[in-house]
């Protein structure tokens, strides 16, 4: 296992100090470092520490190091930060430090205060903590599918007695997903978690059957996970409000109460039924979508993914995947989309062979494609196909190619889904499922795979690179140099990037 303190002391270091980092946020597979001064950064320092796969300069810099690992640096490059920030605080006043933070939440406030990332983050924030849980619970459902087939056509019997127990392991998470969902929202937005769980759990709860609003009889979990997000996050403004005008002596009886009445009325009243249409009309228009145009609407899904991901769009896409799995059991979104990721894998397979000389370039494809085939696919994305420029595009065609497939089957009758979200690539196959059970689904999903994989590698290997571009990035001098004239890379039609991004990447783990 990687070092995780001894990489985050080196980070400290390359990024220019304690003092030029102002925080550290991570995904599930890049650190996200806000720094001062972009020059203080020794951008070919970083990308020679071990295990990081790329570093990615800018006022964010970017740090790539794959899953479990950038959790466990993450937490050790905030304490190395805290340890030389208190060591070399020597004579600071107050007034000084006062200054500081105040420049920094400034600073903080200005980069990340726009619409679109204030969104982003918070629905991240609300889903993502949930992804380990939907992806256990997935699999445990897909185990016990394969022990329901053995018992039930009578050549293992005995396991019969086994699935009720597995079968309690996979739903008993599904069923009080809204509970944890609308936890989530209230810690996001600022109440009290246990509360906005007590609000979710109205949601689910036997006895709504029993309510009629607007002539309509309530259904438990109807809304499911948006309505559940909604009303905690309704809840969480109530106890804000609450708290502020509450006397002390009386809040801990007055603010719970009435948030749980007044939040309770208006989830049963107002948006229980609105979710519930909002979560039908989903379901019906991904349903649709796909039955109706569903090669065409797979090639765009599948070929505009990569993009998704790289600006972290894709989180997005979490409530609806989850509404799908809640209203027929699983997502037909998600396997469409993860064509994505295997036409990067093609794509970077392609520049392995395309680029042989370069070793730096074969080390960063080699550390990273485990990862891709398991559905991470970020290390590649930021360590080769984006920073190369052309791959990343024809990587994006093998994806739109891929998805094209699967939503033909779909649009023939026979649906590909995901039973939970997390997966992808090879790792989805044991949480598929579909309208035909899941050997079509695997079927349908693994056609998509294998020509995502060909176009991505064939459409690399032909168009991936311009003939300069191919002697400079296999030239020996190139290689030692570390670099790669930024003209080439912008004739290519991709970013502006220098090749250190790739010449200098690590992966010795």
């Amino acid at each position: 296992m990687a070092d995780s303190r001894l990489i985050a002391d080196q980070l400290l270091v390359g990024l220019g100090g304690a003092d030029n980092i102002i925080d550290v946020e991570n995904c599930m597979t890049r650190l996200r470092v806000g720094v001062r001064d972009q020059s203080l950064a020794d951008v070919v320092a970083l990308r020679a520490i071990d295990n990081v796969i790329a570093a990615l300069p800018g006022e964010n810099f970017q740090i790539v190091l794959g899953p479990g690992l950038v959790d466990r640096v993450a937490i050790d490059l905030e304490a190395a930060r805290g340890e030389a920030l208190s060591e070399d605080s020597g004579p600071s006043t107050a007034d000084q430090l006062a200054d500081k933070g105040s420049a920094i939440r400034q600073q903080n406030k200005q980069r990340n205060n726009t619409p679109v990332k204030n969104v982003l983050r918070r629905v991240s924030n609300i889903f993502v903590p949930l992804i380990p849980a939907l992806i256990a619970c997935g699999l445990i459902a897909g185990i016990n599918g394969i022990l329901s087939n053995l018992a039930t056509s009578g050549s293992v019997p005995w396991l019969a007695g086994l699935s009720p127990i597995f079968g309690v392991m996979s739903s008993g998470f599904f069923a009080l997903l809204a509970v944890f969902v609308a936890m989530n929202a209230a810690r996001e937005f600022g109440g009290t978690p246990i509360i906005g769980g007590v609000i979710g759990g109205i949601i689910v709860a036997p006895g709504v059957v029993n309510i009629v609003v607007w002539g309509q009889q309530l259904a438990p979990g109807q809304g499911g996970v948006l309505g559940a997000m909604a009303a905690a996050i309704l809840g969480a403004y109530i106890e804000r409000w609450a708290r502020r005008w509450s006397p002390d002596v009386l809040a801990l009886f007055i603010v719970p109460t009435l948030t749980v009445v007044l939040t309770g009325l208006a989830t049963l009243f107002l948006l229980m039924p609105a979710a519930g249409w909002v979560s039908v009309q989903i379901g019906i228009g991904a349903t649709g979508l796909l039955t109706t145009a569903g090669a065409f609407a797979g090639f765009v899904l599948g070929g505009l993914f990569l993009p998704l991901v790289m600006t972290g769009l894709h989180q997005t896409l979490t409530p609806i995947h989850t509404t799908l799995i809640e209203q027929v059991g699983y997502t037909t979104l998600l396997p469409v989309l993860a064509m994505g990721g295997a036409g990067q894998i093609g794509a970077a397979i392609a520049v392995f062979f395309r680029l042989r000389r370069n070793t730096s370039i074969g080390r960063t494809i080699k550390g990273a494609l485990p990862a891709g085939f398991l559905g991470v696919g970020e290390p590649l994305i930021y360590g080769v196909t984006l920073p190369l420029g052309r791959p990343f595009i024809t990587a994006c065609i093998g994806g739109a190619f891929g998805g094209a497939v699967v939503g033909l089957f779909d649009q023939l009758g026979y649906t590909v889904g995901a039973i939970a979200i997390g997966a992808s690539d090879l790792s989805l196959f044991p949480l598929l499922q579909g309208s035909h059970g899941w050997g079509v689904a695997a079927l349908g999903y693994a056609s998509g795979l294998i020509v995502a994989y060909v176009v991505g590698f064939v459409t690399t290997w032909f168009f991936g690179f311009s003939r300069d571009q191919l002697i400079s990035l296999n030239s020996e001098d190139t290689i030692d140099a570390g670099l790669v004239p930024a003209a080439d890379v912008a004739a290519t039609g991709g970013p502006d990037v220098r090749a250190p991004v790739l010449a200098d990447s690590r992966n010795r783990s």
